[in-house]
Formats: structure tokens, C-alpha cells, sequence
């Protein structure tokens, strides 16, 4: 959420920003909430202030008559202290619900632009894979390997879940453990997270848990949801908490499954493991102060981009768009793998991403720095380590041999235990 008086002082650059992200936020009625909210914090502190005034009074010598009459004046203030409390609730309510429709101002420097097309390429590592032979998708080689089970996860499940077997689930726990040991040496703190989160929580971290727009699956009558990713979890760990700043920057890798809603999308991009309901993720998690947001934003991109240059995987860098940055960024980079099966001649398929979302997240789940006596919001940054089942994808697809083989990369090879996956006689 931004700070609501930077949005009823710079109406048209927020309004502006809004347009940029292809959104719709009503801000008159968020500017006329916070003024009605304002005069009526201000009535009901005066109402206050005339109860204290005659609460005093009753303590003084008085008549009967005198006395009787500051009781009548003390019944109708509590009343009216009542109804005007009632009314800020209400007003507070509304404004709070229309306030957090308004997405994070974009960093000057993001490219502007309404959808993926238009997010501009920084960098690459590599040049796409190209094969001697024409090369299989992840699908056809998980099957003729027997890694990926899609049929029998629909049939026990549902679409878009899969089971994996045999060296799939040592790359699996390859990855995470590459990830994790990566992420140690760079001073995060390890963590297993719930899969499960109260839903004030998601909507604090920028997440919609209710609706037809919304990606989330919800727990019925519980008031919780599955996350979406561990960003939901690590992000809340600290809601509603005052940090030291002498304990900033606080880095986190959580390791969670993901489930989203959104994963039936048809359509050739959205084939096999790179868009499911469930899968296992690596999120970086850093709470840091303010001024420092930035470059830790660059320092956990320069992570993402060490994890897939040691497996040397072919990807580009793309500063995101402002129609595709999502409510909660400020900024946002992701990496692109070349993927040899994802079209006719191979494309580009998003991996990870890294996303600063300077206060936005912190104000709506009160957390924050104190010194010198005075409190403000931190800044809190998030990016992907490893999507594992992207990841898979990856290396499957790049990796794979004109004989139907997957070599492993390099560096995974002491976590798995084996170098090559070959047909199963």
C-alpha cells in the first residue's frame, strides 16, 4: 500500500502510474475516503477530549444539580464517541479496500509498456542450444526416460499435476540442495515454510486469496489459502513487528511447494511442467533498510544469474514492463531459459524473477525499523532461487542427446550421484 498522503499529494503521478500498469483504481474516492476519514479521526478526538474534560469535573465539589448535569453530558458524548468510532470504522474499511487496489509507483527507469512482449532484453548468457539432430520437448523425453508421469497424475488428480520418478526426483532434490547450500554461503538463513497461510497475510503481501482474478486456492471455512509462492510466508513472518536496524538486512530461502489456480491455461507455452498447479520453489526473502533496497534487489538478481550460468543453461535478463510488474514491485527482472521444445524452433521461457517492492509490502503488514524514537517502514525484497519444474524443463530439454540421453550439468553431478540418464532397459 503507499503511503496514503504521497497519494492524495500526488494525485496525477499515481494516477498516472495506474495508466502505465494497465490498471483501474477509482483514486477520487480513495482521496475523498482518506479526507472523510481524516475529519472524522479529528471529531472523534474531540469528542475525546470534551469526555476527559468532564470526567474531570465530576471529581470536583459539586452540587446535585451541577453533577446530574455532567452525568446527562457524559452519557451523550460516550454516544456520540460510539456512533462517530462506528462511522471511522466503516469509512476506514472502505478506504483501505479501495487503497489497496493501488499498485506500487514503478521505478522510473522500468520500461513502460502493457504486457510481456514489451519487457526489454538487458543481457544474455549463452546463445540458444543449438542441436545436430532435431531435438524432443521435456514431455516426450520425460516419457521415453520414465521421469514425468502426466497421465496417471490427471487420472488420480487432475490436469496439469504430474508425478516425477526415478532420476527426475534425485534432479529434483539436486536443485534444492544446490540452491540452499548456494544461498548459505551467500548468509541466508535456510527455511522450510508453510504451504498454508491466513488470507490477511496474502493480501498484505499484495496477493488477491478471493475472486475470479485470483490465482489461489482457498481452504473453505478456514479462512487460509495455499501460497502461491514462499515470499507469502517469508513475508509474513515478521507482520505487524518492529526489526532492529542493527539486524538488517535479514535474509531469508524458504523452501515451499506453490500451488496456483492459474496453471489450466491452454495453449503450447503452458504444455508439461512449465505451468502446473503444484510444484516446489526456492524464494530469497531480504528485509533491508530503505536506502539499501536496490542493491540488494541487483545483488539477489546476480544470485539467479549464478545458479543458472553454473548450469550453464542459456538465458536473458529483461527489465519488466510496468503492465507486467504486478501490484507489489517497484522493479522487476526475470530470467528467460532457452528452452529447445517450447515452440517449432525453441523460445524463451521465464525461470525466475526478482522484484523490489520498496515499502508497499511493509505497510500493509506493519512492519517496521525504529530509531531515534521514531518508526518507518522497511523495504522487502523477494526472487525466485529455483522453480524447480522450470528448472527440470531447463536442463532436460538443453541437455538432452542425439541418442534420447540427458547429461547432468557439472555442478549437480555431487548431488545426484549419476552424470547421464539413459533409456530404462
Amino acid at each position: 500500500m503507499l503511503d496514503l498522503k504521497f497519494v492524495k499529494e500526488n494525485r496525477d503521478a499515481v494516477a498516472e502510474n495506474i495508466r502505465n500498469r494497465n490498471m483501474d483504481v477509482d483514486l477520487d474516492k480513495v482521496i475523498e475516503l482518506y479526507n472523510r476519514r481524516s475529519l472524522l479521526i479529528r471529531e472523534t478526538e474531540e469528542l475525546r477530549k470534551k469526555r476527559n474534560e468532564n470526567a474531570k469535573k465530576m471529581k470536583g465539589k459539586l452540587s446535585s444539580e451541577e453533577r446530574q448535569t455532567l452525568i446527562e453530558e457524559g452519557k451523550s458524548l460516550k454516544s456520540a464517541i460510539a456512533e462517530a468510532e462506528a462511522q471511522l470504522e466503516g469509512v476506514e474499511k472502505d478506504l483501505f479496500a479501495e487503497a489497496g487496489k493501488i499498485p506500487n509507483m514503478a521505478h522510473p527507469d522500468a520500461p513502460a509498456g502493457k504486457e510481456e512482449k514489451d519487457n526489454l532484453e538487458i543481457k544474455r548468457f549463452l546463445e540458444p542450444t543449438v542441436f545436430s539432430f532435431q531435438p524432443k520437448d521435456h514431455v516426450q523425453l520425460g516419457q521415453e526416460l520414465d521421469l514425468i508421469d502426466f497421465e496417471t497424475a490427471t487420472r488420480v488428480t487432475g490436469p496439469k499435476f504430474y508425478y516425477l520418478k526415478n532420476e527426475a526426483v534425485y534432479l529434483e532434490l539436486a536443485l534444492i540442495r544446490y540452491a540452499l547450500d548456494t544461498l548459505r554461503s551467500r548468509g541466508f538463513t535456510p527455511i522450510t515454510t508453510p504451504d498454508i497461510a491466513k488470507e490477511e497475510i496474502l493480501e498484505g503481501i499484495g496477493f488477491n486469496p478471493r475472486g475470479e482474478e485470483s490465482n489461489i486456492y482457498n481452504l473453505e471455512g478456514t479462512g487460509t489459502c495455499l501460497i502461491g509462492t514462499a515470499e507469502i510466508t517469508l513475508g509474513g513472518y515478521h507482520a505487524g513487528q518492529i526489526i532492529s536496524r542493527q539486524d538488517l538486512p535479514l535474509k531469508m530461502a524458504g523452501l515451499s511447494h506453490c500451488f496456483r489456480r492459474e496453471a489450466g491455461a491452454a495453449g503450447q507455452y503452458s504444455k508439461g511442467l512449465y505451468r502446473v498447479h503444484q510444484f516446489t520453489k526456492i524464494e530469497m526473502f531480504v528485509y533491508c533498510l530503505p536506502e539499501e533496497s536496490e542493491k540488494v534487489h541487483n545483488e539477489l538478481l546476480a544470485i539467479e544469474e549464478e545458479l543458472f550460468s553454473s548450469l550453464e543453461i542459456p538465458y536473458r535478463v529483461v527489465d519488466t514492463c510496468t503492465g507486467d510488474l504486478g501490484a507489489p514491485a517497484y522493479r522487476k527482472y526475470d530470467l528467460e531459459a532457452w528452452m529447445p521444445g517450447r515452440d517449432e524452433n525453441g523460445a524463451w521461457g521465464e525461470i525466475t524473477s526478482t522484484s523490489n517492492c520498496t515499502d508497499y509490502q511493509s505497510r500493509r503488514l506493519g512492519i517496521r525499523i525504529k530509531e531515534a524514537g521514531k518508526s518507518t517502514y522497511l523495504h522487502m525484497v523477494n526472487g525466485t532461487a529455483i522453480a524447480v519444474s522450470r528448472a527440470i524443463i531447463a536442463i532436460m530439454e538443453n541437455f538432452q542427446q542425439e541418442d534420447g540421453s540427458i547429461t547432468i550439468p557439472e555442478k549437480l553431478v555431487p548431488y545426484t550421484g549419476f552424470d547421464m540418464i539413459r533409456r530404462k532397459k
